[in-house]
């Protein structure tokens, strides 16, 4: 029986991503140089930065080695970040001990079929709309928004909200 994932956004205190198809749209475009092209949404870089700023750990596993979404999500603030990770398992398990960070208060958002194991090993799976039917089928939380579409600000929202850490007191003198 799948977990009630409201009740089990309060424990939250770590966010692990993966990037094709959950921080991207799961496209790449590839230029006549041979670059690969990804897109990404900014009110997820929002979502992260201010999950960041609340001291929420945030880890992100990917299976490409693309330089440039490095070089994004560090300019995020990011530090944790396992590239070419084929079996995600093995970095979500290091990460874990370095930082001593119990399963239990991680949420995992993945896409594809690489993800399911890691996606096991949380307490709370997350996805995109848009993920694979397996991916689905194991989720605790599928969002209404496709990855690179702003799945990761609403997941992320939905736990910052419910331990009241959301940034809803905005100023406009800020604007």
């Amino acid at each position: 029986m799948k977990k009630n994932y409201k009740e089990l956004l309060n424990q939250i205190t770590t966010f692990v991503f993966d990037v094709d198809g959950v921080l991207t749209d799961g496209s790449v475009l590839v230029t006549t140089e041979g670059e690969m092209l990804r897109k990404m949404n900014v009110k997820d870089g929002y979502a992260l930065k201010t999950a960041l700023q609340k001291g929420y750990n945030i880890c992100i596993i990917s299976g490409g080695t693309n330089e440039g979404v490095k070089t994004r999500l560090q300019g995020l603030g990011i530090t944790d970040i396992y590239l070419g990770a084929h079996h995600k398992q093995d970095p979500l398990d290091e990460y874990l001990d370095i930082h001593n960070i119990d399963p239990n208060s991680v949420l995992y958002m993945g896409d594809d079929i690489p993800d399911v194991h890691p996606m096991k090993m949380v307490a709370l799976a997350t996805a995109p709309q848009n993920a694979v039917a397996e991916v689905k089928a194991i989720s605790d939380y599928v969002s209404h928004k496709n990855g690179g579409d702003g799945c990761v600000r609403d997941i992320v929202e939905q736990v910052l909200k419910v331990r009241g850490d959301w940034n809803d007191n905005y100023s406009s003198k800020n604007d």
